[in-house]
């Protein structure tokens, strides 16, 4: 009973600490002078990580097995993943551009854990046969170390892509305003238009290699947390391959989670594919770890919520009225 309450009470502060962690970034993309805030927000972080830590062991202890048996376990699970990266920027001391993208991840995760899914999925539970071996803490914690490593990356090329793209429909946008200029206005004013654009051009040059650096840091920071990613996908495939072996006596059954898991190894590998050649990388690879952003869902969340295959343990029912 005890630890069923500390559990209750770890659940509602991280979730707390978090919803505080998003409207202090909200306040920092307004008032970029106060340096507290953003110092605020990684502490906040912080103190996340460490109540779900808190949460996690508490349910451990109390159910006698790796919390990772249900939907809603592995969501807090997800949640407390998206924390643990957060920390590698800080491991380096480099710039976090995490931050932004870790507190709304967590956030969304934890906050469909505890009131998006039904309250019979809180509870705990006699696990199946299938899940009764020490296969379950590495399979299933590398898989979702995995996606979360990937969800991250991912987003971070999704922003790549955004910046990009208004960068050069800006660029279009000038351009075209410039030929109409010339076309109704004839070449005198067109070419004083020319130069007086030639006169800001410092200016322009200095906004565009700011974006320039942002790109590439982003280019960096994704790929570096992608190969995190796959390097966890891979150890959760292979571990679960030896797993399905001593469950279900064959290392590969093609069901609909397997199929889904492969599918999602071969996107993240194509993007790696696309990095060893210079010309694909920046928004060719961006595009394609974009792509893996949706497979990524559909592999967790489209196969739990149809609950068929041998996986169908892991299905899930909503919050009904």
């Amino acid at each position: 009973m005890i630890l069923a309450t500390l559990e209750h009470i770890l659940t509602h502060i991280s979730f707390s600490t978090i919803s505080i962690v998003i409207t202090i970034q909200l306040m920092t993309l307004l008032v970029h002078e106060i340096i507290g805030l953003h110092d605020s927000s990684e502490k906040g972080i912080i103190a996340t990580f460490l109540s779900i830590t808190g949460l996690l062991a508490t349910r451990w202890i109390y159910l006698g097995h790796f919390p990772l048996s249900n939907l809603y376990e592995s969501l807090i699970f997800l949640s407390w993943s998206f924390s643990i990266i957060h920390m590698i920027p800080k491991i380096r001391n480099q710039k976090n551009y995490l931050s932004a993208i870790i507190a709304p991840s967590a956030i969304f995760t934890q906050g469909f854990a505890t009131s998006g899914l039904s309250t019979e999925m809180h509870q705990s539970a006699i696990l199946v046969p299938a899940l009764q071996s020490q296969w379950l803490m590495m399979h299933v914690s590398m898989m979702l170390l995995s996606y979360a490593a990937l969800l991250c990356g991912s987003l971070l090329s999704v922003a790549l892509l955004v910046i990009t793209f208004r960068k050069n429909i800006a660029i279009f946008c000038k351009s075209k305003n410039l030929l109409i200029k010339a076309f109704f206005f004839g070449e005198l004013q067109y070419l004083n238009e020319k130069r007086s654009v030639l006169k800001n051009t410092s200016f322009f040059s200095f906004r565009n290699y700011y974006k320039y650096q942002l790109t590439q840091r982003l280019d960096y920071w994704s790929y570096r947390v992608i190969s995190l990613g796959f390097t966890f996908l891979t150890i959760g495939i292979l571990s679960g391959a030896v797993w399905a072996n001593e469950a279900w006596g064959s290392y590969w059954n093609w069901d609909p989670k397997e199929t889904w898991a492969f599918i999602t190894w071969t996107v993240f590998a194509i993007y790696f594919h696309t990095r060893t050649n210079q010309s694909l990388q920046g928004t060719n690879s961006a595009l394609v770890a974009s792509i893996g952003f949706i497979i990524i869902w559909i592999c967790y969340f489209g196969i739990n919520l149809l609950g068929i295959g041998l996986h169908s343990y892991g299905s899930f029912t909503l919050t009904s009225n």
